[in-house]
């Protein structure tokens, strides 16, 4: 499978109780590329959790693009370890295990792809 992840937004999906519940993890500015507003409106959220993944993982994508590598890199790590897993939908519709997707991230800034490719998901 090709890491065409706009992982300008890796807005995840937390397998929640109800389908619809959802978390604002700036999907709509990273697909945007609007970095700067995605990286205020998360750290600006109060209703997700500091580890939560999917904060930390389209924090670093927008880190990443800002080219704020070592940030980036931080948060991934984080991600990868987090006591918390979740499934989360990616924009093209997968759906990607939280530590997998921040483990793909990872490989991504490996190589100079994160800041330029994109892969989304959404919570």
């Amino acid at each position: 499978m090709s890491l065409t992840i706009a992982v300008a937004a890796l807005s995840l999906l937390q397998a929640p109780a109800s389908a619809d519940q959802s978390v604002d993890v700036a999907f709509d500015e990273l697909s945007a590329a609007r970095n700067s507003e995605a990286i205020v409106r998360i750290e600006s959220n109060a209703a997700l959790d500091r580890d939560d993944p999917a904060r930390l993982i389209n924090l670093a994508v927008a880190y990443a693009r800002e080219g704020r590598t070592d940030e980036a890199r931080e948060l991934l790590d984080l991600a990868v370890h987090s006591g918390a897993r979740y499934q989360l939908e990616t924009a093209s519709g997968d759906w990607v295990d939280s530590r997998r997707l921040a483990l793909k991230a990872i490989a991504m800034l490996d190589s100079g792809q994160l800041g330029s490719a994109a892969r989304v998901a959404s919570r």
